[in-house]
């Protein structure tokens, strides 16, 4: 075998670089979480808190909006975190 060669020629290039997949696939995500939100009409909910002390936790879609505000905010968090801790690139050389 010649080494310009390269062994994974004839292989599949996988579903993720084609982009009609990854629109479906992507599609087929924002139905997921749809349908899971709208599973809160029907799945009967357990408040943590008591009756009347967060009256909020049990509305429709709380916890779908409560999950997206915590990742949001660990999202920011680490923008945070990078921008403050980060180091330069020659800094095991100095």
């Amino acid at each position: 075998m010649n080494h310009s060669e390269s062994p994974k020629q004839n292989e599949n290039p996988g579903l993720l670089t084609h982009l009609g997949a990854v629109r479906w696939l992507i599609l087929g995500f924002f139905v997921w979480c749809a349908l899971l939100v709208l599973t809160d009409l029907i799945v009967h909910r357990h408040l943590t808190f008591a009756e009347g002390l967060l009256p909020i936790e049990g509305r429709f879609g709380f916890y779908a909006v409560y999950g997206f505000v915590a990742y949001v905010l660990i999202v920011w968090g680490s923008i945070f975190l990078r921008k403050a801790l980060m180091r330069s690139e020659d800094y095991y050389d100095e």
